[in-house]
């Protein structure tokens, strides 16, 4: 099963279990997915699915942290509630030393001399790590190596 049917079983057995937090934080997530296809005109696979989540999971971090700073605690506990729930869709994060060698692999394989070469490193690395990576983490490693050249 597709990721896509899988969120749409699980929002199922939510509304059937009576999981009102699941069943809501799910019913977001679907309408995201449906939005992002009807938008682009185009049918969301796996990796389209995940860059959803991904964007709805920064969403609820950005939103936790301005929560906490205006001792919203309240607001804070739903926005982690949700994000707990999304995390879940996510697929298993990769080790910091997988991301280091697909790092120096794309250094060897773009042949990398100066830090103006950030964004072709990006590019590479992006496909590779999409979902699987903090890609703010990726992009400060890779400008810690290129600083090091």
């Amino acid at each position: 099963m597709d990721l896509k049917g899988r969120i749409s079983s699980d929002w199922k057995a939510a509304m059937k279990a009576g999981e009102r937090a699941r069943k809501d934080t799910l019913s977001l997530l679907l309408a995201a997915i449906k939005q992002k296809q009807v938008d682009e005109r185009i049918e969301l696979d796996d990796q389209g699915v995940i860059a959803v989540i991904e964007k709805m999971l920064k969403q609820r971090k950005d939103s936790i942290a301005q929560y906490e700073a205006a001792k919203r605690q309240d607001l804070a506990d739903v926005e982690k509630q949700e994000a707990e729930v999304l995390s879940t869709y996510m697929p298993q994060a990769m080790a910091a030393s997988e991301i280091e060698t697909i790092i120096d692999a794309a250094f060897k394989a773009l042949s990398v001399s100066v830090p103006g070469d950030m964004g072709k490193v990006i590019a590479h690395i992006k496909p590779q790590v999409a979902g699987r990576a903090d890609m703010g983490e990726v992009s400060r490693l890779v400008k810690a190596k290129l600083s090091a050249l």
